[in-house]
C-alpha cells in the first residue's frame, strides 16, 4: 500500500494543476446539483414493520388523515376569568378566523365548537388545531412567521397565547456564528504547530473543499430519498474535523521529510507514502464504524452512518490527492522560515511526559482506568427516549406546559389504540373500561369509527409526562392487554409509542453492532501491526472512552449537572440516537489515534529500536500532532454545543468529550503505560498468523526502495 500510494502522491504534485481544477470540477458539480436537486429533509423517526408505524400507515389509510403537518395554537385567559366567557369567546373566534385564514392551511379547529369543545375543567385554557397543506418538516419560514403574527394580534387583546406541534419546528442548519469559532479556533491551532500562517490556511483550505463535496452530496440526496435533519449536520460535523485532522498527518510528514533533506517531490510522495497509509488504514476503521451501523437494520440509523461514512471517504480522498497537490504549489513555504535549512527542535515537554509515564507505568495505568472508570458511573443510570423536548423559554416549551397545567402531563403525548374489524366501533367502545384499569391512565375518549365502519380510533390520555418511564411502560402494558383480542386487530401507536419501539430496536441492535464492528476493527489493527495485544489494548482503551463519553453526557444533560455551562435546554432522557451514533464515531475515531501514534512506536521498533526506546521515540514523533489533531477534532465538535439542535447538542457534546479522553488519557497515558508493561510481548504474532498480509503502514517498502537505489 505503501509504495501504491506514494506514486499517488508523487503524481498528484507532478500533474497538481489538473488535479486542483478536477477537485474544483466536482465542487461547482455538486454545488449545482444541491441547487436543483435539493429536496426536504425530515425531523420525525420511525422504523418500518414496527406495530406504531404499521398502525400510522393504517390510520392514513383507514382514515385519510396523517399528511399534513399540524401545529396546536393553546389559548389561555386572564387570571380570574373564563376562556368561555363572551369577551373571551369572541376573541378566540377571531384568532380561529385568522388562523384559518393563513397562507398553507387547511382547517383551523373551534376549541369552543359545542359538539367538539377543546376546553379544560376549570374552563381557563382551550387549543386550536391547524393543518398544513404541507407535510412536516416543509412549513416554510414565511408560514410560521404568519402563525407567530396572528399569535402576536391575539396576545395584544388579553389572552396568552402559544403554539407547539410539528409544524411549528425548525429544521436544524449548518454554519451558525459559533460553529465558524470552531473553524477559527482550529485556524489558530494549526498555525501554532505549523509555525506557518500559509500551511495553516492550505490545510484548512482542502478540508473545506472535502466537507463541502460531502456536504453538498448528501444535500443531492435528499432530493432521491427522505433523510433526517440531522444527518447533513453530522455528516458536516465529522468531515470537517477528519478532514483537517487527515490533511494535518500528511503535512506534518510531509514536514519532516523536507527537514531531513528531501527534494520537494519525493518528499510530498514519501508522506502520503507513510503518514498517507495511516490515513487510509484509519479512515477505513471509520468508514467500518458508521456503515455498520446498517447492522442494527434501523433505516434513518442506516442513511445517517452511509451519509457520514461517504464523507469520511471523500476525506480521505482529498487527503492523499489534493493535499499532496497543494504540497506541489506551497512547496518549502510549508516550514516556517527560520527552519527551511533543514534544523529541527526537539519537544522536551513530550519527551518528559512518555520518560514520566513508562516510568511509572504501573501507577500511570491505574490512575488512568480509576479516573475514567469513575467519569463511567452515571452510565449505568442512562435512560433515552425520542420524545422531543422543547427549547426552554421556547413557545413550544410554554405551550406545553399551559397544556400539562390544564388538561394534565400526559395531554402532550396522547397514545393512539386502532381497531380495525367489521365491528371495530362495537368492540373498541366495549374496551374503554378495560383499558381505563391499566395503570398510569388518566382518560380514554369515546371511539371514533371511520365512513366504511372497519377501523375506529380511540386516545388514551396517561398520566404521565410523553418523556415518563411510566408512559414508557403504558405502551408494553396496553399492547399486553390488547393481544389476542377478539373482534378486533389492535395497534398501539402515537409519538410516544413510536419512541418505545425505536428504542427497543436500538437496545437489541447495540451489542450486535459493537461485536461486528470491533471484531472487523480488530482484524483491520492485527494486519496493520501484525501483533494480538497492541489491538487489544487500543480496543479496551476505547471501551473506557465511551464509558466517560456517555457518563459524562447522562451527568450534564440527564441529570443537569454544569449544564448551565453547555447552554442545555433543561435535563431530561438522552435521545436514543445518542448512544450507537457515539459509540459508532469515537470508536472509528479512537482508532485513528491508535492509528497514528502506534504507527510510529512499531515503526521505530521495526527498525530494531528496543520495545521501551520504540515506544518513546514512537511517542515523541506522533505526539504532538495528535494533541493538535485532538485539540482540533474538540474544537469542531465543541462548537456544535452552544447553540446546537437538540438532538446534535448531546452528540456533539459526547464527541467532544470523547476525543479530549481518548487522545489525552487513553492513547497518551494508558497506551503507552500498557505497552511499557508488555514490553517485547506487546509485538508478539502467534506463528499461525505469519500468513496474514503486510499492509505496510509505516512505509518501510519505501525505505527498502531508497536503500537498493543508493546501492
Amino acid at each position: 500500500m505503501a509504495r501504491l500510494l506514494y506514486r499517488l502522491g508523487f503524481g498528484a504534485q507532478r500533474h497538481r494543476r489538473v488535479v486542483v481544477l478536477v477537485w474544483l470540477v466536482v465542487l461547482i458539480g455538486t454545488a449545482v446539483g444541491a441547487v436543483t436537486l435539493a429536496g426536504s429533509t425530515q425531523n420525525s423517526f420511525s422504523i418500518p414493520g414496527q406495530e406504531s408505524t404499521i398502525a400510522l400507515d393504517r390510520i392514513k389509510s383507514e382514515f385519510g388523515s396523517g399528511g399534513g403537518a399540524t401545529a396546536r395554537v393553546v389559548v389561555k385567559a386572564p387570571d380570574g376569568q373564563l376562556i368561555t366567557s363572551p369577551d373571551n369567546a369572541a376573541k378566540v373566534a377571531k384568532l380561529v378566523g385568522a388562523l384559518a385564514t393563513m397562507d398553507g392551511v387547511t382547517s383551523a379547529t373551534d376549541p369552543l365548537a359545542p359538539k367538539t369543545p377543546a376546553v379544560d375543567a376549570g374552563k381557563t385554557t382551550a387549543y386550536s388545531t391547524v393543518t398544513y397543506t404541507a407535510t412536516p418538516g416543509n412549513v416554510t419560514t414565511a408560514q410560521k412567521d404568519s402563525l407567530a403574527s396572528v399569535m402576536d394580534d391575539a396576545r395584544a387583546g388579553g389572552l396568552t397565547v402559544e403554539a407547539s406541534g410539528e409544524a411549528t419546528q425548525n429544521t436544524p442548519g449548518i454554519g451558525g456564528v459559533v460553529e465558524g469559532l470552531g473553524v477559527v479556533i482550529a485556524l489558530a491551532i494549526l498555525a501554532l504547530t505549523y509555525g506557518s500562517l500559509v500551511t495553516a490556511g492550505m490545510n484548512l483550505l482542502t478540508a473545506v473543499v472535502g466537507v463541502a463535496i460531502g456536504a453538498l452530496g448528501v444535500t443531492i440526496a435528499t432530493g432521491f430519498m427522505e433523510l433526517q435533519a440531522t444527518t447533513p449536520i453530522l455528516a458536516t460535523m465529522l468531515g470537517l474535523a477528519v478532514g483537517i485532522d487527515y490533511a494535518l498527518f500528511i503535512i506534518n510528514r510531509f514536514r519532516q521529510e523536507l527537514r531531513g533533506g528531501a527534494e520537494v517531490g519525493v518528499a510530498i510522495g514519501t508522506a502520503v507514502g507513510t503518514a498517507g497509509s495511516a490515513v487510509v488504514t484509519a479512515g477505513l476503521t471509520v468508514v467500518i464504524a458508521l456503515a455498520g451501523l446498517s447492522v442494527a437494520g434501523i433505516p434513518f440509523l442506516t442513511q445517517m452512518g452511509i451519509a457520514a461514512a461517504l464523507t469520511i471517504v471523500v476525506a480521505v480522498l482529498i487527503a492523499v490527492t489534493l493535499v499532496p497537490a497543494v504540497l506541489g504549489f506551497v512547496g518549502r513555504r510549508a516550514l516556517p522560515r527560520g527552519r527551511r535549512d533543514g534544523t529541527t527542535r526537539e519537544r522536551g515537554f513530550f519527551r518528559g511526559w512518555v520518560g514520566a509515564v513508562t516510568g511509572q507505568r504501573v501507577v500511570a495505568l491505574l490512575l488512568a482506568v480509576i479516573a475514567l472508570g469513575v467519569i463511567s458511573i452515571p452510565v449505568a443510570s442512562m435512560e433515552t427516549t425520542l420524545v422531543p423536548r422543547p427549547v426552554e423559554g421556547s413557545t413550544q416549551a410554554r405551550a406545553e406546559k399551559l397544556l400539562a397545567d390544564a388538561f394534565g402531563p400526559g395531554f402532550n403525548g396522547p397514545l393512539l389504540v386502532l381497531f380495525e374489524g367489521a365491528n371495530a366501533a362495537t368492540t373498541a367502545a366495549a374496551t374503554i373500561s378495560t383499558i381505563e384499569g391499566v395503570g398510569d391512565v388518566a382518560l380514554v375518549t369515546q371511539p371514533t369509527p371511520n365512513q366504511a365502519g372497519t377501523a375506529a380510533l380511540l386516545t388514551v390520555i396517561p398520566k404521565s409526562d410523553p418523556a415518563s418511564a411510566d408512559t414508557d411502560k403504558l405502551v408494553v402494558d396496553l399492547r399486553d392487554r390488547l393481544a389476542g383480542l377478539a373482534g378486533a386487530t389492535t395497534y398501539v401507536t402515537g409519538a410516544t409509542a413510536v419512541s418505545v419501539d425505536v428504542a427497543a430496536t436500538l437496545n437489541l441492535a447495540l451489542p450486535v453492532y459493537l461485536a461486528v464492528v470491533v471484531g472487523l476493527a480488530l482484524v483491520l489493527l492485527v494486519l496493520v501491526f501484525r501483533s494480538l495485544l497492541v489491538p487489544l489494548v487500543g480496543v479496551l482503551g476505547f471501551l473506557l472512552t465511551i464509558g466517560t463519553s456517555l457518563g459524562a453526557t447522562v451527568a450534564v444533560f440527564q441529570w443537569g449537572w454544569l449544564a448551565a455551562a453547555v447552554n442545555s435546554d433543561g435535563s431530561g432522557p438522552l435521545i436514543s440516537l445518542t448512544p450507537i451514533i457515539v459509540i459508532g464515531i469515537l470508536f472509528g475515531l479512537a482508532m485513528d489515534y491508535q492509528v497514528f501514534l502506534v504507527s510510529r512506536m512499531h515503526e521505530a521498533h521495526s527498525h530494531g529500536a528496543p520495545p521501551l526506546t520504540a515506544i518513546t521515540t514512537g511517542f515523541r514523533q506522533a505526539a504532538p500532532v495528535v494533541v493538535a489533531a485532538a485539540l482540533i477534532m474538540f474544537s469542531v465538535f465543541a462548537a456544535f454545543v452552544p447553540t446546537g439542535e437538540a438532538t446534535i447538542k448531546s452528540i456533539a457534546f459526547a464527541l467532544a468529550v470523547g476525543i479530549l479522553v481518548d487522545a489525552f488519557v487513553v492513547r497518551m497515558v494508558l497506551v503507552p503505560a500498557a505497552l511499557a508493561l508488555l514490553g517485547r510481548h506487546a509485538w508478539w504474532l502467534p506463528r499461525w498468523l505469519t500468513w496474514l498480509p503486510v499492509l505496510d503502514v509505516e512505509g518501510s517498502a519505501l525505505e527498502k526502495a531508497a536503500v537498493g537505489a543508493r546501492a
